[in-house]
């Protein structure tokens, strides 16, 4: 089934406006209920994003390819898997999406619709840690929906809920939602003054798992073909001599 461009931008829209919803929420509740313990929050925070994450890619997926991030929708672009003139759309609609989740779940638990977070998220090793993120996702993404679509949910969000630890910025690794958190002075806010580096390293992170992906694709197919390769004779029959 085919979706206009208008329906596949309301997707992302509504899709990145609950991912956003459920990585600012479950810090808030997690930061309520766990007594001061980070470790306890930070555990909330990445069990229901991860969660969240694998149900909203089988939601959106159909209709919009729920990409749900512009490293995603540019990546996706330069595979030829959607038209360059739909990408500022896509992006707008997660942008816009992601500050109405955070509006929306501010409402919710009770706080200003909007406040700019002092959560210091500074240095190179987090820039590292956001290019890092960005690159795992962005392979993850590329490889299961090219040769494992059914498997591309539960992977992306297995490898979230796995990087919310590996990383030491807790991997982002998306800059409409960084952009996002960056208004929210909550548990998994980000200060303004740090999202340039963030985004930056993200975007430069998803380059270069797009880079590797396609010259690994490249040199399957090169060895596919000599594999495939006529076979003459004399190679069929070798001469033996004795």
């Amino acid at each position: 089934m085919k979706f206009t461009l208008s329906v596949r931008a309301a997707s992302e829209f509504v899709g990145t406006a609950f991912l956003v919803s459920a990585v600012l929420g479950s810090g808030i509740m997690g930061e309520r209920l766990a007594g001061g313990n980070i470790a306890i929050t930070l555990l909330a925070n990445t069990l229901a994003t991860g969660a969240a994450l694998a149900a909203l890619i089988l939601a959106f997926g159909p209709v919009s390819g729920a990409h749900l991030n512009p490293a995603v929708t540019l990546a996706v672009a330069f595979q030829r898997e959607i038209r360059w003139p739909e990408v500022p759309v896509f992006l707008v609609a997660q942008c816009v999406g992601g500050l109405a989740g955070t509006v929306l779940t501010h409402l919710m638990f009770g706080l200003p619709r909007l406040s700019f977070s002092q959560h210091v998220r500074a240095g190179k090793s987090l820039a590292l840690a956001e290019f890092l993120a960005t690159f795992g996702l962005l392979f993850v993404v590329l490889s299961c929906s090219r040769f494992r679509p059914a498997a591309t949910a539960p992977a992306v969000a297995c490898y979230i809920t796995a990087a919310y630890w590996f990383t030491s910025s807790t991997s982002f690794a998306n800059p409409a939602v960084t952009l996002a958190r960056a208004l929210s002075d909550t548990f998994a806010g980000i200060r303004p003054a740090d999202v340039p580096s963030f985004i930056g390293s993200q975007l430069l992170g998803a380059a270069a798992a797009l880079l590797l992906f396609r010259w690994l694709l490249a040199k399957s197919t090169a060895s596919f073909a000599v594999a495939s390769a006529p076979v003459s004779v004399a190679e069929r029959s070798p001469t033996i001599t004795i």
